[in-house]
């Protein structure tokens, strides 16, 4: 690691407009919104973004939109491993890196099919591997097509081609996530590890894991950013488990008709986002909303709790958006 910082790197939810179509307006404004919670990065195109139910032109447009608007104030990496070949796979990868980027993401259950053994799967990686040249890269073991997760040992010869930057993690597991933090190269200085199950939100970033990526952030991303601040602060430990165990028991909730639940939940804290979604076409059921009701007047408690201001949305949409939506 290249300092002991901690960061907080929320996957990218994608409002939609009354057509839905990608709303570059409501991109901007959760871009702002994110920053002033105090997030260290981004992960656009994601599974949080519905890359599976938007184009291939709207990925390339949506993410350049996003690096554009950030305007290198935190890096950003972006989802690039779509085609049905591994050249078509590399291809892309190209198209989206040169949007601007600082890692293209490769989904880990892209490489081999569910019944492929882990020679496949490295087979497939050294090809990709050799067709983007020195693109800097990173593994996502993304749920979807199926979920891929990565044993320590073929996690570590992944890493040893030394063109990995970046690994987003969703073992449920601590002691597996403490196997791969273990399997790490030392002076592999410009590689990061975030995990995206919040429940092993302390456990990993106590282990050594870089930061955090966890959907959690699309409902409460100061919340995520005070657990990466603190969680190695032995002057917090007792706040540190206290949230710990809360964001853990509601963290079953949150992926309730998600990224729908997120959506709904921001528009209550005031951001223009509407509750339209690709990839869940129901609407929220008046049980769903009453929780996620619920759910907002935890998260004030929790603030008031570790003394942490909310951002303030109505503030934040009083300025000016400062980049038009692309034509």
């Amino acid at each position: 690691m290249k300092s002991s910082e901690k960061k907080f790197v929320p996957v990218m939810i994608t409002p939609f407009n009354l057509k839905a179509k990608v709303d570059f307006d409501a991109v901007s404004r959760l871009i702002d919104f994110y920053l002033a919670a105090g997030v260290k990065g981004f992960f656009a195109n994601c599974l949080s973004s519905e890359m599976y139910s938007i184009t291939e032109d709207e990925r390339l447009q949506l993410t350049q939109h996003i690096v554009r608007y950030v305007k290198g104030r935190v890096p950003v990496v972006a989802t690039g491993s779509f085609g049905l070949t591994i050249e078509d796979k590399a291809q892309f990868t190209k198209r989206i890196y040169n949007t601007g980027v600082n890692a293209v993401i490769l989904i880990t259950g892209h490489y081999a099919n569910v019944e492929d053994n882990d020679e496949v799967l490295l087979t497939n990686f050294n090809k990709m591997l050799k067709l983007t040249e020195n693109i800097p890269l990173g593994l996502y073991e993304c749920p979807a097509p199926y979920k891929r997760v990565l044993p320590a040992k073929v996690f570590r010869q992944l890493l040893e081609t030394e063109r990995f930057i970046y690994h987003k993690d969703t073992t449920r597991e601590v002691e597996e996530v403490r196997a791969k933090l273990g399997v790490v190269p030392k002076d592999l200085s410009s590689f990061e590890f975030y995990d995206a199950h919040t429940p092993n939100a302390m456990y990993s970033l106590q282990m050594g894991a870089k930061g955090m990526s966890a959907i959690a952030g699309n409902f409460y991303p100061e919340i995520l950013v005070w657990m990466c601040n603190n969680a190695t602060d032995p002057d917090k430990k007792e706040k540190v488990e206290w949230l710990q165990s809360e964001v853990s028991k509601v963290d079953p909730l949150i992926h309730e008709a998600y990224p729908l639940s997120a959506k709904y939940f921001l528009r209550k804290r005031g951001l223009p986002i509407r509750t339209i979604s690709r990839a869940h076409a129901v609407e929220l059921t008046p049980h769903q909303k009453a929780a996620l009701d619920n759910l907002y007047d935890r998260f004030i408690g929790w603030c008031d709790m570790l003394e942490i201001q909310p951002v303030n949305v109505e503030e934040l949409l009083r300025s000016p958006v400062h980049l038009d939506p692309p034509i």
